[in-house]
């Protein structure tokens, strides 16, 4: 069983950045595809960025250029590097584990206004 933690957010300003951290137990997540999603205020979950087990990623078009995703195999545990943050980034950000299924923190909030 995969537990996801999340950690790092907060409120900043317009512009600001942020680094969220997911460390994960209980499995070698070498070999899964990890991910931050996020759900803003009365929208649906909704993906931000994926990183798969050989590095490869792919972002969502509101955050491509601005947001980069990590990972660090051997402390178990992805990134998600925030820049140039806007007031319509303000979610919960959730890290995700996929394996044949899907694992997910409890998520952490990120509050971007002036």
């Amino acid at each position: 069983q995969v537990q996801l933690v999340e950690s790092g957010g907060g409120s900043v300003q317009p512009g600001g950045s942020l680094r969220l951290s997911c460390a994960a137990s209980g499995s070698n997540l070498s070999i899964y595809t990890m991910g931050w999603f996020r759900q803003r205020p009365g929208l649906q979950r909704e993906l931000v960025a994926r990183i798969t087990s050989s590095g490869s990623t792919n972002y969502a078009d509101s955050v491509r250029g601005r947001f980069t995703i990590s990972r660090d195999n051997a402390k178990n545990s992805v990134y998600l590097q925030m820049n140039s943050l806007k007031p319509e980034d303000t979610a919960v950000y959730y890290c995700n584990a996929y394996l044949f299924m899907n694992y997910w923190g409890k998520g952490t909030l990120v509050t971007v206004s002036s």
